[in-house]
């Protein structure tokens, strides 16, 4: 479900900030940490985009359902257009396209053009975008009682003042990263549910499939919104919780490259 993919997001952001050597592109303070984690929440959210019904189609309003219904129709053409005689019909196109490592990669790449190519305005753009998502994502309670439209403008307002405070970590390379690790949390959550997803749809056959479901053995599968789901959810959230501590407070604790200057 929603939150359970945000906060999975949130907690790989979160550690992929952390621990990532600076010369491997790893943030180098905490305050890049925490922006790369909410850009990557967001971004869990992202392959969802397939499902008029999921909660970054409500994101938005009549823009995010209209794109979602859009979206959906595109997926599903391309199964239809690449699948074989073995792979099984479908009725929408949700978990398709949107579901393969080819959407994480192509998602990324795509951030971190417009980013290269349109600068401040376009990384404004992406920060509000998953930055959106992400508060919708880890306070869904919370935003389901206020207006969109208020939820959207507090978006566009952290959005601003992420890049004024940290003009840094809103380059190409480190938004384009954080979408592709928020793109495959979310997949790989996925993953784990009876249903399964096509990682590697439209491009690689594996017995004479082309939109093969990857899912771990029976046993192991979860109910989506079921209680292992919430478990999952919890269980994210003590991480996330533990992290941000470290990140914020005693990044001596993971050591941190910043934890030197905190210190002293």
């Amino acid at each position: 479900m929603g939150p359970t993919h945000a906060m999975s997001g949130a907690a790989a952001g979160l550690a992929i900030g952390a621990f990532l050597p600076i010369g491997w592109g790893g943030a180098a303070s905490a305050t890049e940490v925490f922006v790369f984690a909410g850009v990557t929440a967001g971004a869990a959210l992202l392959p969802d985009l397939d499902s008029p019904q999921s909660t970054l189609a409500r994101s938005f309003g009549l823009v995010s359902k209209s794109v979602a219904h859009v979206t959906e129709k595109i997926s599903k053409s391309i199964y239809r257009a690449t699948m074989t005689r073995k792979d099984a019909p479908i009725r929408n196109g949700h978990r398709t396209a949107t579901h393969t490592v080819w959407f994480a990669l192509l998602a990324g790449a795509v951030t971190a053009a417009l980013v290269t190519k349109f600068g401040k305005n376009s990384a404004i753009g992406v920060l509000f975008f998953m930055l959106g998502l992400a508060i919708r994502g880890l306070a869904p309670t919370w935003t389901k009682k206020q207006d969109w439209a208020y939820v959207t403008g507090l978006s566009l307002a952290l959005a601003v003042a992420v890049w004024w405070a940290l003009p840094a970590s809103a380059g190409s390379a480190a938004l384009g990263a954080a979408v592709t690790a928020g793109v495959l949390v979310h997949i790989f959550g996925d993953m784990i549910t009876k249903r399964g997803v096509p990682l590697l749809g439209g491009v690689v056959s594996i017995g004479g499939k082309r939109w093969w479901n990857f899912r771990p053995p029976r046993p192991l599968r979860i109910r989506a919104g079921a209680g292992m789901d919430k478990v999952l959810a919890l269980a994210c959230t003590a991480v996330t919780l533990v992290l941000a501590y470290c990140v914020a407070a005693a990044p001596h604790l993971i050591g941190a490259p910043w934890a030197a200057v905190t210190v002293i």
